[in-house]
């Protein structure tokens, strides 16, 4: 699949300039100084195995650190790769690569990332990353990738499940139940699943979460019913 084919939006996130800010009504007219992108991107391989693909990318803009120099400069460019056991969410695998860096000792850290594996990416694993790769045990980009990482890993638990029951050659696990390891992964994330908060309760005594709003808002641009079968709630 080309670039121009992904499956996803990648249009900037960002406000657009003309978007103010304090007083400002244009934030184009302001010199912009850097641009950090990160993207992870993640992938069934079979219905017990993920792969979380990621990278991070630091730029600098035009003619700041070069004079008549038209083009962005790349500074930091560095992407990992982690094959993830699912559900369990141990690490298998992982692959550090070095596309750009500023110094010629940057890639001599890349073994030392070998340690991710056994390590479940679940909770406790942002903690586990500052441990054993913060300061001077890793490489600050890296590090700050993985922990971006982290999370998506535990959003497949809702993904795999829609993307296992449109595989008709794979048929689901006979009595296989994955709610309460779904929502159990998002308990305490946030201040919506705080464990005594209302969505917990609700779900403690049999309710479901609802449909999400961006699927509502879909559904209903599409035509669809909150009934219809084509909405692979999985609740």
């Amino acid at each position: 699949m080309t670039p121009s084919e992904t499956p996803f939006d990648t249009r900037s996130i960002l406000p657009d300039d003309d978007v103010g800010y304090d007083g400002i009504d244009d934030i184009g007219e302001l010199d912009v100084l850097h641009d950090r992108e990160y993207r992870v991107r993640a992938f069934r391989m079979s219905g017990d195995r993920l792969l979380i693909r990621g990278a991070v990318r630091d730029q600098k803009p035009p003619n700041l650190y070069i004079a008549d120099d038209d083009r962005p400069l790349t500074i930091h460019h560095m992407q990992i790769d982690l094959e993830v056991g699912f559900p369990s969410l141990e690490i298998m695998k992982a692959t550090v690569r070095f596309e750009t860096h500023p110094h010629g000792g940057c890639p001599s850290i890349i073994d030392h990332y070998g340690g991710l594996v056994g390590l479940s990416i679940a909770r406790g694993f942002t903690h586990k990353v500052r441990e054993l790769f913060g300061g001077p045990r890793g490489c600050t980009h890296t590090t700050a990738l993985l922990q971006a990482m982290a999370p998506v890993a535990v959003q497949c638990f809702w993904s795999m499940d829609a993307a296992e029951s449109n595989r008709a050659t794979e048929p689901e696990e006979p009595g296989r139940d994955r709610r309460g390891e779904r929502w159990a992964s998002n308990l305490n994330t946030c201040h919506v699943w705080a464990e005594d908060g209302e969505l917990v309760t609700n779900l403690h005594a049999g309710g479901d979460f609802g449909i999400p709003i961006f699927i509502a808002k879909r559904a209903a641009e599409l035509g669809l019913e909150p009934d219809d079968a084509r909405l692979r709630l999985n609740r």
